[in-house]
């Protein structure tokens, strides 16, 4: 059975809820983590023409099932980097994606690219533990929070030396987004409630964006000719996770759609 971004996420409260270290204690460790690698940096220094590739490491997915379930996080990490991605992504949601923060860790040790925390944050700590395991930027959904939770992570990121990458789905939420300063913004064409996939919204949604923002698009990207689309429509990055865990050669896969 498929599960969709509610369930999800009501786990990810519960699990908060049942959390019972202190806040204070995990920003106090999170601030005195080494500097990090600068995940937005790493993508402005691509040009326009050629765009960037975050490439994502992930075990299954709660739509796809296993994906490649016993794979090896430095290993595919280095793959990355040496296919041409800029940055790395990451999945540490254990339950409903197999990932975990050894993922992380080894991914960020396997090259010196800046590695993405994706994961359903929902708590302040999600943010320090993102620090702490050796993320660069952590992912924020807007559909997954308040405004005001919004804002408040944004800031506590930003606190940390953190990168956030948030990611929307309607023009309302690309909206939200703006209006909380952010200059790093993802589209997802993936509906997380639905699972739906429109292929034609993130450019769609361009128009919209801040000249000054670095745009991101995600899902429904698995070939180089869809690479190729985004960036000539005006895409700073794109986002890749199935297409490249799942080829026998991701070194390959990724400069495939830097091509």
């Amino acid at each position: 059975m498929t599960v969709y971004l509610d369930e999800i996420l009501a786990t990810h409260r519960e699990m908060a809820a049942e959390d019972n270290r202190s806040f204070e204690q995990l920003r106090e460790e999170a601030m005195v983590c080494p500097p990090t690698r600068g995940f937005e940096a790493a993508l402005k220094n691509v040009s326009r023409k050629a765009g960037a590739v975050i490439a994502e490491i992930k075990r299954r997915s709660p739509s796809k099932g296993n994906l490649r379930p016993t794979l090896d996080p430095l290993a595919l990490s280095r793959s990355y980097a040496t296919g041409g991605a800029s940055c790395i992504s990451v999945l540490t949601d254990q339950q409903y994606f197999g990932g975990s923060a050894f993922d992380l860790k080894a991914a960020r040790m396997g090259c010196d690219l800046p590695v993405l925390r994706k994961d359903f944050t929902v708590d302040a700590r999600d943010i320090c533990d993102a620090r702490i395991m050796g993320a660069d930027a952590v992912l924020l959904i807007v559909s997954a929070l308040e405004v005001s939770e919004l804002h408040d992570f944004i800031s506590l990121a930003r606190e940390l030396s953190l990168d956030a990458l948030v990611e929307i789905h309607t023009a309302a939420e690309l909206e939200l987004a703006i209006a909380a300063g952010v200059t790093l913004i993802g589209v997802n064409q993936r509906d997380l409630r639905t699972f739906e996939v429109d292929r034609e919204l993130a450019l769609n949604l361009l128009p919209q964006f801040p000249t000054d923002a670095v745009k991101v698009a995600e899902s429904a990207i698995s070939e180089p000719a869809d690479a190729r689309r985004l960036f000539e429509g005006g895409f700073d990055a794109i986002l890749v996770g199935e297409g490249f865990v799942k080829s026998a050669h991701p070194a390959e896969a990724v400069a495939s759609f830097l091509a």
